[in-house]
């Protein structure tokens, strides 16, 4: 695979690209956010590891530039913070996964397999539930003819429940298809982007799709 690695700490950087290489990876090396989208506009990267601690234009500042103009390439962030309203932040940014410091090399690996694994995992390009329409190439919904305004981590969940409309999904399935293992699975991330979901998809409508099923998780299916 060939990576973009971003990362304004020299030793780190060079110690994390040399470890990639080893694997097997080429890897792109960027100390600042403004290098970082400008070499992402003109290579193509099959994942980007995004310090969010950059001089200039923080990773968070890059992560919403590269959204922004509709590159989805897969991004892991890298920061030094673990707090809940960190975690929220990167989600609704559109980060793939999450990564804190310090951590293993061994860990850094797993996780971009799993993102590379969800990236290439393919269903029916358009999906349908009752009157929602989830279109995963466009990454676009639709509910009663209507576009639904969602941000890229509200659409990764509506779309992994989408996929298995019908079956519940518990909040440790919804980590491993949305966010990988990066959280905690007894914090109430889960939750807080589900009831943002639903402002979106259910609450503007009579009929509810997204239905809580106490002590197992989550389904996305019509219902009598």
């Amino acid at each position: 695979m060939r990576l973009l690695l971003v990362e304004d700490n020299a030793k780190l950087a060079e110690q994390l690209a040399k470890g990639l290489q080893e694997s097997g990876h080429v890897v792109d090396l960027s100390a600042r956010g403004d290098d970082a989208l400008a070499l992402a506009g003109v290579r193509d990267y099959d994942a980007i590891l995004l310090d969010i601690g950059l001089p200039g234009r923080s990773g968070w500042v890059v992560l919403n530039a590269l959204r922004g103009r509709g590159d989805l390439t897969p991004v892991i962030c890298i920061t030094a913070s673990d707090t809940v309203d960190a975690r929220v932040r990167g989600l609704n940014a559109g980060a793939d996964d999450y990564l804190v410091k310090p951590f293993a090399f061994a860990e850094l690996l797993a996780r971009l397999n799993a993102v590379m694994r969800r990236s290439a995992e393919r269903g029916p390009d358009v999906i349908r539930v009752a009157d929602l329409e989830v279109d995963l190439p466009a990454r676009r919904a639709k509910r009663a003819g209507r576009v639904l305004d969602l941000r890229p981590k509200e659409f990764a969940l509506l779309a992994a429940l989408a996929r298995q409309q019908g079956q519940v999904l518990s909040r440790a399935a919804i980590v491993d298809r949305v966010w990988e293992a990066s959280f905690d699975y007894d914090s109430n991330v889960v939750d807080v982007q589900i009831r943002r979901l639903r402002e979106t998809v259910d609450d503007p409508f009579a009929v509810k799709l997204i239905h809580t099923v106490r002590g197992a998780g989550y389904v996305l299916e019509e219902r009598p």
